[in-house]
């Protein structure tokens, strides 16, 4: 890994005053040690699958339980989402960290550009105008990626929808790991089986099996969860694994993402699903 190996972090405590824990306890796997930079993508074909949720959840789990710095991007072309969803720390945005690359040296440097969640997970956030050009492409991605991979051991990107075919690819091959965001319902099963054929279809088949998927839980007319045992046994034909995410409050308000306050079983999932990706880590 280029640059300065970050300063290690004590992990914090999820046993906070008026918070619950994780039930269980915290996985040994969480905890394996990362030699180098690792790369987590997280995708789906739709909006509305959950990708930024998942994408802040699994950050801020790794972030609260390991002694590494974990950052996640936005690479979304039309969204923001990321930016939205956390308190804003600097007014800062990717498109202006590309601007700011050439002088970019420390990880000082680059904090001047994120939000810190309180979990420790940093955010770049993205803010695209609808009436500018793109200003976010491929090449601009794989410099900030560079970049990010230098100073922190973790690096997330939020995809979005309507993302240019360039940088996808891009999204793709620096990736070294992929969780894909879907919902339960038959509309989305037919968005994850045709991501998992697009995944095949550009060369990235091995990746795709080794895919983590992420059902996030939805209610029906009745205000039930959706059942997800047929969802289930689809896509784990696909992928290495599939993590069932239960309809929570609060992740649907849509606002910022704290496994302290989510439900049990939703905090339980998020935690399966980072213990997961942590095992996929390289071992030297």
């Amino acid at each position: 890994m280029a640059g300065a190996r970050p300063a290690r972090r004590t992990p914090r405590p999820l046993f906070r005053i008026g918070r619950r824990g994780v039930p269980g306890g915290v996985p040994d796997a969480l905890r394996i040690p990362l030699l180098r930079s690792h790369r987590i993508a997280v995708i789906g074909l739709d909006g509305g699958a959950g990708k930024t949720t998942v994408a802040l959840a699994l950050g801020a789990v790794l972030a609260r339980e390991r002694a590494d710095r974990v950052v996640a991007v936005d690479a979304g072309p039309d969204s923001g989402a990321l930016g939205r969803r956390v308190r804003r720390q600097s007014g800062a945005t990717v498109r202006d960290l590309v601007v700011a690359l050439p002088r970019l040296r420390t990880y000082m440097d680059i904090r001047a550009f994120t939000s810190q969640t309180p979990d420790g997970l940093e955010v770049v956030a993205h803010d695209p105008d609808p009436t500018a050009p793109p200003t976010f492409g491929e090449r601009d991605y794989r410099q900030v990626v560079d970049l990010l991979s230098g100073q922190y051991p973790i690096v997330l990107t939020d995809t979005g929808t309507g993302m240019p075919h360039d940088t996808l690819r891009a999204v793709l091959e620096l990736a070294d790991q992929l969780v894909v965001a879907a919902t339960p319902g038959v509309a989305g099963m037919s968005g994850a089986g045709l991501l998992f054929d697009r995944l095949t279809a550009l060369g990235h088949e091995e990746k795709a099996r080794q895919a983590v998927t992420v059902l996030s839980g939805v209610r029906s007319s009745s205000g039930r969860p959706v059942r997800s045992d047929e969802a289930v046994a689809h896509v784990r034909q696909r992928s290495r694994a599939v993590v069932t995410v239960p309809y929570d409050p609060h992740l649907a308000r849509g606002g910022e993402v704290d496994p302290a306050w989510m439900r049990g079983r939703t905090r339980a999932a998020y935690y399966e699903l980072a213990a997961l990706v942590a095992q996929n880590f390289p071992r030297g």
